[in-house]
């Protein structure tokens, strides 16, 4: 489903001739030919959603950064063309979570296996990342995480 929507994407904006989009999406299609040779070193015929999902929040990631060095060196120019892809990338993500819910989701996985300590913060994370990939920032997760079970 989601390989079929960024397929049909591109598609859509060769048509529109919209080249920022193009690229944008061509760039979502090799980090996810990428992955799936990954996932066939593994044994697996392709990568999973989760994987295509956490892949596209670290393309994000990496945008933002990106944005923050290109607004302290003075060119706006380029921090727009970044926003500009965030926003396409972002289309193929699920609803992100909002901060009451990501905090509800936390309490209920540490609940669920029982985690104590920041020996079980890995458990978590893992459990987090597999229930929600895509929805939240797990960069923000780990300081709800670290601020529960201390």
């Amino acid at each position: 489903m989601l390989r079929e929507d960024i397929q049909n994407a591109l598609k859509e904006a060769m048509k529109s001739k919209d080249m920022l989009e193009v690229n944008a999406i061509r760039m979502i299609i090799a980090g996810l030919k990428e992955k799936d040779v990954d996932a066939r070193g593994k044994g697996k015929t392709e990568a999973e959603d989760a994987d295509l999902l956490s892949m596209m929040q670290t393309m994000i990631k990496q945008r933002r950064e990106s944005i923050d060095m290109f607004l302290n060196g003075g060119r706006p120019e380029l921090a727009d063309k970044e926003q500009a892809e965030i926003k396409i990338i972002e289309r193929f993500l699920p609803k992100q979570l909002s901060t009451q819910e990501v905090q509800q989701a936390v309490k209920e996985v540490i609940q669920s296996l029982g985690a104590v300590s920041m020996k079980d913060m890995g458990k978590v994370m893992a459990s987090l990342r597999e229930k929600y990939a895509g929805q939240m920032d797990f960069a923000s997760v780990a300081a709800i995480i670290k601020s529960l079970l201390s």
